[in-house]
């Protein structure tokens, strides 16, 4: 730790002295606040690292404003990505966010602020400004992973010269409760404090979920003079709750199985022992400067620091040929701690070869991962075994049990070197080509202690990938406000997996699975405030391993998928009183080749709804109604285990106090569906809550 504490303190004076990375055009920059964020540029946000407008951007994406998250009060990364088309949210074992796009699922491809965040948790948005949502494989800005698409989540920025603050406080009907504030502090006239912090007790509709949390994000911004700006941020976490993996599935004569009913709120697991805790530290230094109108640049170092532990009883089967029926129930106690050390750099030009303009980028990469990670599988005291079966019953009543047995121990060093180019390049005033390539070099060793008590078994394993990842796009205006485009690009995973955790000596041989995404699109401002965009797209996943959710220590192998789709989505504002944010799509992915050749792929439903609308009644009286909407889908790869369609009705009501104070109410699940909402595994699916009702408080001091 204080070795990569040192190399971020000299990344740092490295910064201080050498200025990097482009901002964009002056003219961008007056555009950004125009069109309200519907520009991604490096003024905004890190995710394309180039000036271009959304409507110049030869992919699907979705952002999400503070605006919105406020108004439908979403709490968690995975509430916001409900409301996205071509997304569905995965439970992730009850201790971290993991979602599905386009059919495939991930733990790591989140950002923060451009930067890689790929640390199993629940990730809070206290702090966030927006989040971007960018569909498709995406190697070439972000490197490995990425198959079907990444988030990347911006932080609120200090605002030099700006005094204000605000503070929320809001309190649900299940018991759960926030507090939260927001205040920026100027320090002179050249530098400024922003500090962002939050407190959180959870609960939910399930017996004995409970826990709290609570962060706090100081950032310190400077002007050092007129071209160049240095941030500082810092951010600790600290979330404890109870570890909730839902409900098993029963057998269904002549079909596939489904989630158990009438136990939503039955709790599958050790109230005592069900637990997971994250402790992290998040330390970032950037460096934005202007060398001139045509030249600009940014470097940027992250250091993180993470300590995690989940430990629980969860559901492996369910019998219900017998009576009572009987319930199988296994468990483990998992321990990493992770260190991340991210050096970025990007520099982008803007400049003419005769009549065609080109805006170039150079970036490159470096990290340097440690991580280790511990696995006790649980005894029953009965039965001397780490499985047993009780009696159905609410509650269910645990047998005396211990994590006591060793079944992982391992620690793996990764370091990966990058660098990439890409060129948008204006070859009329209606014709654009985005084209780029990015190396990138992982080497990953492994150390397995377990598998070095072996006879003739070190434990080491390693394995170094060198990819090189392609994207072209073309985009064609017929008008200012119209585009359409086609793109294709590629991105890869290595064999270690999204967390560098499985590689065994099996996979240290297997190439990465590699992903190829081909679309076309059109975009469509119909004014300043409404915007349409749709897309058909194509994308093909290479063979990969996977890690049983019902055995751990079993590798299964998937020789591949494809994913065919499209998605359409709206937003903005209608009329004066009307904003409205509609998505829909449609995937139909299927694996191909091996046993499974043509099932379904995990976690895909074949048709996705979300609308939320909002209408001013008066001018201290909004009103709000939405809509999410899934089809059925199969658990698993196996489709032996599907979770039923649903929809789901929410509603809101705002009223402004003051022009300071706002009155929220939200309402989620207004026609109390009977649901479930996402799932791991076979036997571990999620309820939905029931009809509830949130209360909150906004006020700016």
């Amino acid at each position: 730790m204080a070795k990569r504490l040192s190399l971020l303190l000299a990344a740092t004076a490295v910064c201080a002295l050498n200025s990097g990375v482009a901002l964009a055009r002056q003219t961008a920059e007056e555009d950004v606040v125009t069109v309200r964020g519907r520009y991604l540029s490096l003024d905004q946000v890190n995710a394309v690292k180039t000036p271009t407008p959304v409507i110049d951007l030869p992919q699907s994406l979705t952002i999400m404003t503070r605006a919105q998250i406020d108004n439908q009060a979403l709490d968690d990364l995975g509430d916001v990505l409900r409301y996205t088309p071509g997304l569905s949210i995965s439970q992730g074992e009850g201790h971290r966010d993991a979602i599905n796009i386009r059919g495939n699922q991930t733990t790591a491809d989140f950002f923060l602020n451009g930067m890689r965040d790929d640390v199993q948790y629940f990730r809070p948005l206290y702090n966030i400004q927006q989040i971007e949502i960018l569909r498709g494989a995406n190697a070439l800005l972000f490197g490995r992973g990425g198959g079907g698409g990444v988030i990347n989540r911006v932080t609120k920025d200090p605002r030099t010269g700006e005094r204000f603050a605000s503070a929320t406080a809001s309190l649900n009907t299940f018991g759960a409760g926030s507090i939260s504030g927001d205040a920026n502090f100027a320090i002179g006239d050249d530098a400024a404090l922003r500090l962002n912090a939050f407190a959180e007790t959870l609960a939910s509709h399930r017996d004995v979920f409970d826990g709290e949390r609570f962060g706090i994000n100081p950032t310190l911004g400077f002007d050092l003079g007129a071209q160049t700006r240095l941030v500082l941020y810092y951010e600790y976490l600290d979330d404890d709750r109870v570890v909730d993996r839902g409900v098993p599935s029963v057998t269904v004569a002549g079909g596939p199985d489904r989630p158990l009913r009438g136990y939503d709120d039955t709790f599958f697991g050790s109230p005592q022992e069900n637990r997971t805790t994250l402790q992290a530290h998040i330390l970032r230094a950037r460096l934005d400067h202007t060398f001139n109108d045509a030249l600009r640049g940014n470097v940027t170092a992250q250091y993180a620091d993470y300590d995690k532990l989940y430990q629980n009883l969860y559901p492996a089967g369910l019998d219900s040929s017998v009576t009572p029926a009987l319930v199988t129930l296994d468990g483990y106690q998992d321990t990493t701690g992770r260190e991340n050390l991210l050096l970025q750099g990007n520099l982008v030009g803007e400049f003419d070869t005769g009549s065609i303009a080109h805006t170039l980028l150079l970036g490159a990469e470096y990290a340097d991962q440690s991580t280790d990670n511990a696995r006790l599988d649980n005894l029953f005291a009965s039965n001397g075994d780490d499985q047993i079966s009780v009696p159905l019953s609410d509650p269910l009543i645990i047998p005396d049990f211990a994590f006591v047995t060793p079944e992982r121990d391992r620690s793996s060093e990764v370091e990966a070197v990058s660098v990439y180019i890409q060129d948008q390049i204006d070859l009329t005033d209606t014709f654009k080509l985005v084209a780029g390539l990015r190396f990138d070099r992982f080497d990953v060793a492994v150390l397995d202690r377990r598998a070095a008590l072996n006879p003739g078994d070190t434990g080491h394993r390693g394995r170094v990938d060198e990819e090189i990842s392609t994207r072209l796009g073309f985009i064609h205006k017929p008008a200012e406000n119209v585009s359409v485009y086609a793109s294709y690009s590629e991105t890869f995973l290595p064999s270690s997996g999204d967390q560098f955790l499985t590689l065994t000596t099996t996979t240290e041989d297997l190439q990465p699975q590699v992903f190829e995404n081909t679309e076309i699109g059109v975009k469509w401002d119909i004014n300043p405030d409404l915007s349409l965009s749709a897309a058909v797209f194509r994308l093909e996943s290479g063979q990969f391993t996977s890690v049983d959710p019902d055995d751990p220590s079993i590798i299964t192998t998937v020789p591949g998928s494809k994913t065919e789709g499209a998605e359409i989505q709206l937003s903005g504002s209608l009329t004066e009183r009307w904003t409205i944010n509609a998505g829909y799509s449609y995937l139909d992915g299927e694996v191909e080749g091996g046993s499974l050749d043509g099932n379904t792929t995990r976690q895909t439903p074949e048709h996705m709804v979300s609308v939320w609308n909002q209408f001013a009644a008066t001018e201290s009286l909004s009103l709000a109604i939405g809509l999410t909407h899934q089809s059925a889908s199969f658990v698993r790869e196996d489709n032996a285990v599907e979770v039923p369609a649903y929809t789901r009705i929410d509603a809101a009501a705002y009223y402004d106090l003051t022009d300071r104070t706002r009155l929220q109410l939200n309402i989620e699940n207004l026609l109390n569906e009977d649901y479930f909402p996402d799932a791991h595994s076979n036997d571990n699916i999620s309820t939905g809550a029931p009809l509830n009702a949130r209360l909150t408080v906004r006020h700016e001091f």
